[in-house]
């Protein structure tokens, strides 16, 4: 067998793996996770899988393959998909208005985000920044996940104290060296406020009632479970420990069976609700999942309505994972949305305005 036809066999066989993760990427975010677990890895790899094949459709029409149909084919629904992880710069649109809106949602990483000189942690440090940062920002609304404090008490003087003028409320858990939970911060009044608990988890999602410019709806700050995992650790750990991947394949399992069941309990909530509802928060997922999928229903995301460049809000592996999110109701029109890339959280904030409507 000579080694151009071997070539050949390897070029399809290649193409033909690539667009099949590129079409199982699309799949994966209408199939339910907790049954079909393994079906959110190429879910998760939908960037990547997408640059490689956009990279075989080059590759083979500048060798005038008709091969480049495999990739050509496994790339057309990614123009209905690619927007939500990168939108072109678009025509500018007036924001402060007399009916504008702006909001920040920022999971700040239990303000563990900056270090000193021996690796310790610098909390005090890391949330005067984030504050610094969030009185710049100069949001109506603010909404906090992982904020950490060392008591109750404390939480509330510093809100109080930092943030004048704000309304607030806010739900934390109480562990042995400090609190940690979600705080939604409004410059509009507050009214009926609650929380949504999690069976058998930390995270959650904090419920408020707001009425801005006239118009109540219901905001919805929301944190959802995490993979528990860190891709350094998993490399260090496949020289130290030989279960390490077994284990990271049980706790991506488990938090792929909690997630669903944590978005359908707040689809729950919102359904007996009667206010139009905005749902923000760190979702811990990507685009192409079942999550956002199931939650952008009823909702527009700022992201794709005036959004510019790469959405992606983690730090790690950027420009591939956005899974923190604004979604507004389909009546409210975006105006705005960013993600400034500062350093005091793995996650980036996503500083968003919308205009409410009569």
């Amino acid at each position: 067998m000579s080694k151009s036809l071997i070539g050949g066999i390897a070029n399809r066989v290649l193409m033909l793996v690539a667009a099949a993760g590129l079409v199982l990427s699309y799949v994966s975010a209408f199939v339910n996770p907790a049954r079909a677990w393994y079906l959110m890895l190429p879910g998760l790899l939908f960037f990547p899988l997408a640059f490689l094949n956009v990279f075989l459709l080059v590759w083979a029409i500048l060798r005038r393959s008709k091969t480049f149909v495999i990739p050509l084919v496994a790339l057309l629904p990614t123009l209905f998909f690619a927007g939500r992880y990168f939108q072109l710069p678009g025509e500018e649109r007036q924001t402060g208005t007399d009916r504008t809106v702006k909001i920040v949602s920022y999971n700040l990483g239990r303000f563990a985000g900056v270090r000193d000189g021996n690796g310790k942690i610098c909390r005090k440090q890391c949330a005067d920044s984030v504050y610094a940062f969030l009185h710049r920002a100069d949001a109506d609304i603010i909404c906090l996940q992982e904020y950490y404090t060392d008591d109750v008490r404390a939480l509330r003087d510093g809100l109080e104290s930092r943030f004048k003028g704000y309304d607030y409320d806010f739900y934390v858990y109480t562990g042995r060296s400090g609190c940690f939970g979600n705080v939604i911060l409004s410059r509009f009044p507050i009214m009926e406020q609650g929380v949504v608990k999690f069976d058998g988890s930390a995270n959650l999602a904090v419920y408020t009632d707001i009425t801005a410019h006239g118009r109540q709806f219901r905001l919805y700050n929301c944190h959802f479970e995490s993979y528990n995992i860190s891709f350094p650790g998993i490399v260090k750990g496949m020289t130290d420990r030989k279960d390490i991947l077994r284990e990271t394949e049980e706790k991506m399992r488990h938090s792929l069976a909690m997630r669903p069941r944590q978005v359908d309990k707040v689809l729950k909530h919102i359904a007996d609700c009667p206010l139009e509802t905005i749902l923000c928060g760190d979702f811990n997922d990507n685009p192409m999942s079942y999550t956002y999928q199931r939650l952008i229903r009823g909702h527009r995301d700022t992201f794709c309505e005036a959004g510019k460049g790469f959405g992606a809000t983690y730090s790690v592996l950027w420009p591939a994972l956005r899974i923190d999110y604004v979604f507004i109701p389909e009546s409210f029109g975006a105006v705005s949305h960013r993600t400034p890339h500062i350093g005091f959280s793995d996650h980036y904030p996503v500083v968003a305005e919308f205009t409410v409507r009569d």
